[in-house]
């Protein structure tokens, strides 16, 4: 390799720079976005360079046309990148010039590039969660439109089920004009936005093929077909985690933790994570807990009750949502559907691995 590449991309335009690898003076150019102008800056680069850019949001065409050009895209942890640069001034010359100096340093915090087919079949299930998400905001405005006027769903397991919404039709005539109104289309959007999402369930179950790997991923509690199937597609190849721990990391299931002297404490679940990983395992933790009174004597219904026993639910979730991350791991990499974890066997690992007392227990053991 002759030179170290590197990109600062933005919405519009990208900065790029080139070093030579046996020194001398860098050169910067700012490139307009267009279809074919990265391949065409790069076209007179020898195969096989490395080309650095940081994850942002609109990486994929960008990634496809360095490969276009043979060279080989790296993928940036932002936030990692920073934190090793430890620049006070921020402009994009200097970051792309720090791209290129942790290049020559060999401490690129690199990130998994998924094969492009992979990319585009994420798309169904990402959509199906953006779309989830906006089926819980409308319920809980027409939940808040009801309770202004002292109304609301009762007797009923599910409120937007058959019977639940018999009773919000009855109940619309006792609101004011416009309030009964609005809830109307609020409600119309509702019945859209789920059968937007039926047909995503759909497409998902057409085209995308059940593997081994979703079969077993589906043995943990918590997970049916569509968790399975963004576990799978998110995680990609497992054998990329050195450990449990870190794919538990990777799926923003661990915390914060602040030390300091003999004070040890835990903070909040970290958000520079695989947000679609975290939603996934932080679903299946409901289901579990929604759950657990059929499923008393598994470990992850005694484990939610422990901890929300002494740190509420929030805390419960996210320590179960952190043990279904690392049983993932030992699942997809021992082949093996999901076991429940024998004490007996916990403790001898512990013992002989000299784990620390905070660290957690490997599901599976």
């Amino acid at each position: 390799m002759q030179e170290y590449i590197a990109l600062d991309v933005h919405k519009h335009y990208t900065l790029a720079e080139r070093e030579p690898v046996a020194g001398g003076r860098a050169r910067q150019c700012r490139i307009e976005h267009r279809r074919g102008c990265i391949a065409g800056y790069l076209a007179d680069a020898e195969p096989g360079t490395t080309v650095a850019l940081e994850a942002t949001g609109n990486w994929y065409w960008l990634v496809a046309e360095i490969e276009q050009a043979g060279c080989l895209p790296a993928l940036v942890h932002p936030r990692k990148a920073k934190l090793m640069l430890g620049s006070i001034n921020k402009t994009d010359r200097l970051d792309v010039h720090g791209l290129n100096r942790l290049q020559r340093v060999g401490t690129l915090p690199r990130g998994w590039i998924a094969p492009a087919a992979t990319r585009d079949l994420r798309e169904l299930p990402r959509t199906r969660m953006f779309l989830a998400q906006q089926r819980t905001r409308l319920k809980n405005r027409i939940h808040a439109n009801l309770a202004k006027y002292g109304l609301g769903v009762q007797d009923c397991s599910d409120a937007f089920g058959v019977g639940g919404r018999h009773q919000i039709d009855e109940q619309l005539r006792q609101l004011p004009p416009e309030c009964r109104t609005t809830t109307r289309e609020l409600l119309q959007q509702l019945d859209l936005v789920q059968q937007q999402m039926a047909g995503q369930e759909r497409r998902i179950e057409d085209l995308v093929a059940l593997t081994p790997s979703m079969q077993r991923l589906m043995s943990l509690p918590g997970v049916g077909r569509i968790l399975a199937v963004v576990l799978a597609l998110e995680i990609g190849d497992v054998s990329r985690f050195a450990s449990a721990e870190r794919l538990a990391s990777y799926a923003g299931t661990t915390p914060r933790v602040h030390a300091s002297g003999q004070t040890l404490r835990f903070g909040r679940l970290r958000s520079d994570v695989n947000r679609y990983l975290k939603w996934a395992y932080v679903e299946a933790a409901n289901c579990v807990q929604l759950h657990r009174r059929h499923f008393p004597h598994r470990h992850v219904t005694r484990l939610y009750e422990r901890i929300a026993r002494r740190k509420g639910h929030p805390k419960a979730i996210g320590a179960v949502a952190r043990h279904l991350a690392e049983a993932s791991f030992h699942v997809l990499s021992r082949q093996e559907d999901y076991r429940e974890p024998s004490r007996n066997r916990r403790s001898e690992t512990r013992a002989t691995q000299a784990r620390s007392p905070h660290e957690p227990v490997r599901s599976g053991d």
